[in-house]
């Protein structure tokens, strides 16, 4: 159990060694796939044990060979990293299930690149110092580049190439404001940074803003804040299925991020640099919630729309952080899970009428589901669609009420107006995507196909595979668990944001459990 912070990090790396080992085609893909199985439950054991741990509020602190703390990687669970763990790794399961309907056999070193990734997602959660934050993020990010670039040609290799230089370009500015971190502070774990931001001298303060300032950017472009989102929606369409649906975690990644820094680095304590940057955020963040919901009424293929989606969920994340009060964090933390589960069922559903079809296009002007998928995705898209609207009685409808009801009296205004007006826009581009892609009278949108030119393709890929729908039924699930356990959800989102919010306790534990610091 004193190993137990280590292992979300370990199991799938080694998962992806030996995933590299067992590639060969003598081999087969039922054992490659039965390893990939083997650590992606082992994951998710050490995971949930560590779910309970950090629920007693105690921050859980694992140095990595025993070094001390200013010189070794130093990783630490608390009641928001755990959650995010629990989030990521729910999410990867489905995620596998749905690549093992045949996708892995046509991605190269799919498994191990899955599994690596989980690597750099884990890691990222429960890295307790900044550099190995950027260690873990280009883990993941490199991860990412093969899933997202095997196998693809076409629309697909250029915006894989987008996505590679624009990380490529964040990353670095990345480095060089961890360099200028160092250079100021003197110290790169999170608990020291927190304690020394506080006494920092006055000669030092601007480039401590400028350095805080650059990490901020980074972290908003990962999280796809307006005006660095461009690369996302363009990203997240061209991508598989499986890949789509895990990446859209990876932007709740630079959320979790920004969160992070500010209320344990920028928080009370901070002194002249308390809730640097925020004055900023939060009207990009409704900004960004503007563009994306006109993304969503505007989207011409369904993927589109759902990436748009994703955008929409990470605006409305920004401003429920950005109001600062532990109620709407802690709406904010459940709508954040809700709606990873969600966007990624709906690129799976997107993906389960692009495969019925049996062409790659999803033209919402041209596409209809043909029968054989119409019957269980049209019921899976209604209730992806109510949940992620925000109607009742799903778990949208409860984080967003929660959102509503948590905000300070002096900004009920433009918050009620923000999200409900978005609300409705994402429920007028679902409805009108619904009704183009399973009301539709089949004979007139094959009529209309026909004038396009295009293939109705063959008959073999109007049927759905059976773990194609299971991993959507599962993610789906997992927010209908959500709405029948919305209480002690709800609770454990409201203690872990009442945890973040008392960064002092946090820092204390910490230091107390580290002997190399003296305590203040």
């Amino acid at each position: 159990m004193n190993h137990l912070a280590l292992l979300p990090v370990l199991v799938p790396l080694i998962g992806g060694a030996l995933s590299l080992f067992v590639e060969h085609r003598r081999i087969g893909t039922v054992v490659q796939r039965s390893v990939a199985w083997v650590f992606m439950l082992a994951s998710l054991a050490a995971v949930a044990g560590l779910v309970v741990r950090a629920d007693s509020g105690e921050v859980i602190v694992y140095l990595l060979g025993d070094w001390p703390s200013r010189l070794g990687i130093v990783l630490m669970v608390d009641r928001l990293s755990a959650l995010m763990l629990l989030t990521t790794n729910l999410l990867a399961a489905a995620c596998l299930l749905h690549a093992c309907s045949g996708w892995d056999r046509r991605a190269l070193h799919f498994h191990a690149l899955f599994q690596l990734q989980l690597v750099g997602l884990n890691g990222a959660f429960l890295t307790g110092d900044i550099f190995n934050l950027f260690v873990f993020f280009e883990v993941m990010l490199i991860a990412s580049y093969g899933l997202l670039l095997s196998g693809g040609r076409g629309v697909r290799m250029t915006a894989g190439l987008h996505y590679v230089a624009f990380n490529v370009a964040a990353s670095t500015l990345f480095l060089i404001g961890l360099g200028l971190l160092y250079g100021v502070l003197g110290t790169l774990n999170m608990a020291e940074i927190a304690v020394k931001v506080a006494a920092l001298p006055v000669h030092d303060l601007a480039l401590a803003k400028a350095v805080f300032g650059l990490l901020l950017v980074v972290f908003c472009a990962k999280a796809a804040l307006l005006p660095l989102y461009l690369w996302l929606p363009e990203t997240y369409t061209r991508a598989p299925a499986a890949v789509a649906a895990l990446f859209v975690v990876m932007s709740k990644v630079g959320i979790y991020a920004v969160l992070r820094v500010w209320a344990l680095m920028l928080g009370e304590a901070a002194g002249p640099l308390q809730d640097y940057g925020w004055s900023w955020i939060v009207p990009l963040a409704v900004g960004t919630l503007a563009l994306a919901a006109l993304g969503v009424l505007a989207a011409a293929r369904m993927r589109m729309l759902v990436a748009y989606l994703v955008l929409v969920s990470a605006a409305t994340l920004f401003i429920a952080f950005g109001l600062r009060q532990p109620g709407t964090i802690a709406a904010g933390l459940y709508y954040l899970v809700h709606s990873t589960f969600v966007a990624a069922a709906l690129f799976m559903i997107a993906d389960l009428v692009r495969r019925g079809r049996g062409d790659a296009s999803t033209d919402l002007r041209e596409i209809n589901a043909p029968p054989p998928v119409r019957r269980m995705a049209s019921i899976m898209f209604l209730v992806a669609a109510i949940s992620i609207s925000g109607l009742p009685p799903l778990s949208g409808f409860i984080g967003k009420m929660a959102l509503l009801e948590a905000v300070p009296e002096g900004d009920i205004g433009w918050t009620w107006t923000a999200i409900l007006v978005s609300s409705l826009m994402v429920i007028i581009g679902l409805t009108r995507a619904g009704s183009r892609v399973f009301w539709r009278n089949t004979r007139d949108a094959a009529d209309v196909r026909d004038r396009a030119g295009h293939s109705p393709g063959p008959k073999g890929l109007r049927s759905m595979r059976a773990t194609e729908t299971a991993a959507t039924m599962l993610l789906l699930a997992y927010g209908i668990a959500m709405t029948l356990a919305a209480a002690p959800v709800i609770g454990y989102a409201q203690a872990a944001a009442e945890q973040l919010l008392a960064p002092g306790d946090y820092v204390t534990q910490l230091r107390g459990q580290l002997p190399t610091v003296r305590n203040p």
